[in-house]
C-alpha cells in the first residue's frame, strides 16, 4: 500500500487546543514558510537580519532542522479552518539539564491580536514539561515587541533578567528581555491528559 503525505486539506495535527493545532511541519508548506520568512513586518521580532531568504535558504533550514535531535517543531493550524498561520517549537533542547528555549512565528498577519500567539506558547510549554519532562523553558524577546511580552506573561512566563540595548534595529537599541517558566509554576492539561496515568 503507497503512503502518501497529507495534503493541505487534510493536516495532521498532535495537539488540539480551543483556537490553535500543532503539527509536523510540512516540506510541501516550504513557499509559504518562505513568503512569512521574507515580510519583515513578521520576522524583526525573531532576531534575524532583515535580508531576503532565497528558496534554497529555507530548503537548507528545513533539512537541518529536521535532523536535529535537540529541536522540536510544530506548524501551528488555526482551528476553524485548518489552515496553517505559523511554526513555533522548541530548540537547543538538553535533556540532561531539562531545559528548552522556546520559538514561534505566527505568518498570517490578519491572525495577530486573536489570542492564537498565547495558546500556541501554553500549548508547546505543556508539550514541553508534559511530554519531554522538561523543567525549564527559556525564551528572548525584544523590549519593542509589547504584543509577544504580553502573551508570554499570558502563557505563564516570567521575565528573568534583560540584556541591556543588546538588540539593534535600524538606528536604535533595544534590550534583550530574558523569560522563563518552570515547570513547577506551569497547569497546562491539553498534553497532560494525553499521557498514560493521567
Amino acid at each position: 500500500m503507497e503512503s502518501n503525505p497529507p495534503t493541505a486539506a487534510e493536516p495532521m495535527v498532535n495537539v488540539v487546543g480551543d483556537k490553535v493545532a500543532l503539527g509536523p511541519r510540512r516540506k510541501d508548506l516550504l513557499p509559504l514558510y518562505l513568503r512569512w520568512i521574507n515580510d519583515f513586518e513578521v520576522v524583526r521580532n525573531l532576531g534575524l537580519v532583515l535580508r531576503p531568504m532565497t528558496w534554497e535558504d529555507e530548503e537548507a533550514w528545513y533539512e537541518r532542522t529536521s535532523k536535529s535531535e535537540s529541536s522540536v517543531n510544530f506548524t501551528v493550524y488555526e482551528c476553524a479552518t485548518l489552515r496553517p498561520i505559523g511554526n513555533t517549537g522548541l530548540f537547543n533542547i538538553d535533556h540532561l539539564n531539562r531545559t528548552a528555549e522556546f520559538g514561534i512565528l505566527i505568518g498570517a498577519k490578519d491572525c495577530w491580536g486573536k489570542g492564537y500567539g498565547t495558546e500556541t506558547t501554553r500549548l508547546v510549554l505543556d508539550y514541553g514539561f508534559s511530554a519531554l519532562g522538561l523543567h525549564n523553558i527559556m525564551l528572548r524577546v525584544f523590549s519593542y515587541n509589547q504584543r509577544g511580552i504580553r502573551a508570554y506573561t499570558r502563557a505563564g512566563f516570567k521575565e528573568v533578567g534583560r540584556l541591556r540595548e543588546a538588540k539593534r534595529l535600524g538606528d536604535h537599541a533595544y534590550d534583550v528581555v530574558l523569560m522563563d517558566c518552570l515547570a513547577t509554576e506551569f497547569s497546562g492539561t491539553v498534553v497532560r491528559r494525553l499521557l498514560p496515568g493521567e
